[in-house]
């Protein structure tokens, strides 16, 4: 079964949710925050990357940040003003990104579910981001930004959520400056939903791996430090939005790798000749699943593994990052593990191929690669699997705000 949980969301008032709403805190810079909260007091960036509200190159794990995100987190509340939601509720969440519409529901969830893969996970977090957010969400004592989960999808589960829509009127709706439109309409009367979730064998992390693992975590600091635990405690619980597989959009996440790895450019396609079929002229976005596009020195070629080539079979092995990886990047360019290795880098699919084209042109990268998309159900069986994939292998889009609702522990 999964546990979702109604809670008191602290949240903006209506008028004021468009210029509290905030990008998630992992899919900018520092100076990319810096500008988008620019000009906007009650931007909740000045929440969740308080160093823009420094000096610049204050280090953005030193103690002044965490003060920060402090002090601008008890002015929003004070001055935009945020208020508490007076009984507990759910809420419905729904996207609209051109043609592409999605509903999904805020609540909160079980970290014990977390802890014993009930949540499940298809990510390895990093040690320096767990303790980051930990610490953020310890010196808050507030979850601030929502992990975005997946469930195979029920009928009986959008039939109810229809049925929220028609009788609830909207909290807020507005178009962001990326042209994305956000509705959050509140669901008083939330038992039924609360009934059929609990039928739901398995909830799954799309997105926010960093965020969850730090809910667990600062659970744990919370009884260590001799909190109450009684079961019930909102620590217990974290904030969530569940969007059913079948409305989900997985972008591509493509590379682009620095040097050719001391190959010449005829020497590097004759490498990639040997596993792979290279075609000219190709576009700059593969037509389907084990094809790639490469751009170099100005032209795009296709890839496909040749025919005599093996073919993989695992679940994470089949995957086509994981192709890549294992007979290009690896072999070829030398980079064995793109955690670490500075020569490489990642564009999300939301850029387009024109910044792989512009990367490559102005000299920033030598050779760019542009992958077919990671499918909802490719996710599904690697986590099922009890397998991690390969880094940044997902992007989706649209992305949730911050800001709009956070969870008080």
């Amino acid at each position: 079964m999964s546990v979702i949980r109604p809670f008191n969301a602290l949240r903006p008032q209506a008028e004021r949710a468009a210029q509290v709403a905030a990008v998630p805190y992992d899919v900018v810079n520092t100076e990319e925050a810096r500008a988008l909260a620019s000009g906007n007091p009650w931007s909740f960036l000045h929440v969740s990357r308080p160093e823009i509200d420094l000096p610049v190159g204050t280090p953005i794990y030193s103690d002044e940040v965490y003060a920060q995100a402090v002090t601008n987190f008890e002015k929003l509340k004070k001055e935009c003003p945020l208020e508490v939601e007076e009984t507990p509720s759910l809420y419905l969440y729904r996207l609209i990104m051109d043609d592409h519409e999605q509903f999904g529901v805020v609540a909160c969830c079980s970290v014990d579910e977390y802890d014993h893969d009930l949540i499940r996970k298809h990510e390895r977090t990093r040690r320096d981001k767990e303790d980051d957010r930990t610490r953020h969400i310890m010196v808050l004592r507030a979850q601030t930004g929502p992990v975005f989960l997946t469930y195979r999808a029920r009928p009986e589960i959008n039939s109810l959520i229809a049925e929220a829509l028609e009788r609830n009127p909207p909290l807020y709706d507005f178009v962001a400056n990326d042209d994305i439109r956000h509705t959050i309409w509140r669901v008083p009367t939330y038992a039924p939903l609360v009934e059929a979730f609990a039928d739901v064998p398995y909830l799954y992390i799309a997105d926010g791996h960093h965020r969850a693992a730090s809910a667990s975590r600062a659970r744990a600091e919370l009884k260590e430090q001799g909190f109450s635990f009684i079961g019930n405690e909102e620590y217990n619980f974290f904030q969530c939005v569940l969007f059913p597989d079948d409305q989900l959009r997985i972008l591509p996440y493509n590379r682009i790798v620095r040097d050719l790895n001391g190959l010449s450019q005829e020497e590097f396609l004759t490498r990639v000749g040997v596993s792979f079929r290279v075609t000219e002229n190709a576009a700059p976005r593969p037509s389907e699943r084990g094809r790639w596009s490469m751009y170099l020195d100005g032209r795009w070629y296709g890839l496909a593994l040749r025919r005599d080539a093996e073919k993989p079979t695992g679940v994470v092995e089949s995957l086509d990052v994981s192709i890549l990886q294992a007979r290009l990047l690896d072999p070829i360019l030398g980079i064995k593990d793109v955690r670490t290795d500075k020569r490489i880098d990642f564009v999300g699919g939301i850029r387009g191929t024109d910044e792989l084209e512009e990367l490559v042109n102005d000299g920033k990268a030598a050779v760019a690669f542009s992958l077919y998309p990671t499918t909802i159900e490719e996710l599904l069986r690697v986590s099922d699997a009890g397998e991690i994939m390969p880094p940044k292998s997902t992007w989706f889009e649209p992305k949730l705000r911050d800001g709009l609702l956070s969870h008080q522990i």
